[in-house]
């Protein structure tokens, strides 16, 4: 099997790049779905966020996709011209396809550096990968280890001390707009996970006139009523906007956006041209960007938030330096076990015949007057040291001759070691005969 990765993320494209190639929660499940279909021997996981839109597959070594072949049917499945998107994707393979999903998970590669939130997002997208049946061992094993790492990560470093959501730089710039947020009515789109973090964030600061616009009627009214917060209908939203000083988008249109600029000139002279900070964190885009150019109105997209985020967020380099020597570590743990699966069971058959054959030798030895010697329990437990060691060494040289050569030639030298071993078990068995016969 090999392990691959394609993406686009913020460090290689805009915004206006990203959300070509965004999928919502059910665009996801069917893109899964018509992957898997494909390619049926192949895993796939679906990773949509904001910032990030990645595929990470685990295939066969003869068999597709191959990378620019995943690339195809992605952009094929967003209605997206290939070359469009092609300059900004990255593709990673073997180990680097493992390390990029561990710094991610890990908010290394995030906007900010200790967000909570993208962990919380890969499961989501593992979740659901899971649901719709197109994981197996490879990708199973390797999310797993990605959760790992993060929580060893957050546990061991400062950097969990340190976290900062994307939703929390959003309302900082907010508050340094404001003389005063805590009195300024603020209107927040969506009620999904952004949507909760944000609404959250405002009221740490005290502010008291906040109002959630949901499509789903029920599930802004769930909220308004968890968070002792207004909601009302979506077909309010414009009308809300008007007595709004702070609109914060995090639902995205169906087709387009939810705003043109057309939208808010019809809007701004019934605010009597009072300030409008929008914060749009949606990926598609909520708001037409066009209407930045309208006065009196402010709005900032997710790639604006990342240059407040190098102004607001600093933690230690030996925080990074230790999070990143722990990620290494599991890097290489996982690709041992990754190279090795294979053999995995001759392994196991190893270590068995070695057993057998530590056992024939010492009950041979403690016969006869050595039966009840007394330094029995000492002696096995010293030549079990012995093999336990020995047998350490041979596992060594299969996974580096796995890593280094191919699991094929691992394999072929697992089995001569093995065929070995059953020579001696053998060889026992005939001068136990013999001792017998005599």
């Amino acid at each position: 099997m090999r392990i691959l990765l394609v993406g686009i993320n913020h460090k290689t494209a805009g915004v206006a790049i990203r959300e070509r190639l965004a999928f919502d929660a059910q665009s996801s499940i069917e893109a899964l779905h018509t992957l898997k279909s494909e390619f049926p021997s192949a895993e796939f996981v679906l990773l949509s966020t904001c910032n990030r839109v990645e595929c990470y597959a685990a295939v066969p070594v003869d068999a597709d996709p191959e990378p620019d072949t995943l690339v195809e049917r992605l952009a094929q499945l967003r209605n997206v011209e290939c070359e469009a998107i092609r300059p900004f994707l990255y593709v990673k393979l073997r180990e680097d396809a493992v390390r990029h999903l561990f710094t991610v998970a890990s908010s290394l590669d995030s906007m900010v550096i200790g967000e909570s939130q993208i962990l919380a997002q890969v499961k989501d997208g593992y979740k659901r990968a899971c649901e719709c049946g197109t994981t197996g061992k490879i990708l199973n094993h390797l999310f797993h280890v990605a959760f790992h790492v993060s929580k060893e990560i957050f546990s061991v470093t400062s950097i969990a001390n340190r976290r900062v959501s994307v939703a929390g730089v959003a309302v900082d710039l907010a508050g340094q707009l404001f003389s005063d947020i805590r009195n300024v009515p603020i209107t927040v789109i969506g009620a999904g996970q952004m949507g909760e973090l944000l609404i959250e964030h405002f009221r740490h600061l005290k502010c008291t006139d906040l109002t959630v616009v949901n499509r789903s009627r029920q599930r802004a009214c769930q909220l308004a009523e968890q968070q002792a917060i207004r909601s009302v209908p979506w077909e309010q939203l414009e009308n809300q906007m008007i007595e709004s000083g702070i609109v914060v988008g995090a639902a995205t249109a169906q087709e387009g956006y939810l705003f043109s600029k057309d939208d808010f000139r019809r809007i701004m002279p019934k605010r009597r041209n009072k300030l409008l900070l929008i914060l749009d964190l949606a990926v598609p885009r909520s708001f037409d960007p066009a209407i930045h150019d309208l006065d009196n109105l402010y709005l900032y997209g997710i790639d604006d938030l990342g240059k407040v985020i190098e102004d607001n967020v600093r933690f230690r380099e030996g925080d990074l330096e230790q999070a990143v020597e722990i990620l290494c570590r599991h890097v290489g743990e996982f690709m041992n076990w990754f190279e090795v699966r294979s053999v995995g069971p001759l392994l196991g058959e190893i270590q068995e015949a070695f057993d057998r054959i530590r056992n024939a030798e010492l009950q041979k030895f403690f016969s006869g007057p050595r039966r009840d010697a007394s330094c029995r329990d000492q002696m096995e437990a010293s030549v079990r040291g012995v093999v336990n060691k020995l047998l350490h060494c041979v596992v060594k040289n299969i996974v580096t001759l796995a890593r280094e050569q191919s699991p094929s030639e691992a394999e072929r030298f697992a089995r001569g070691i093995l065929d070995r071993a059953h020579g001696v078990l053998n060889d026992q068995r005939d001068n136990d005969s013999r001792c017998e016969g005599s």
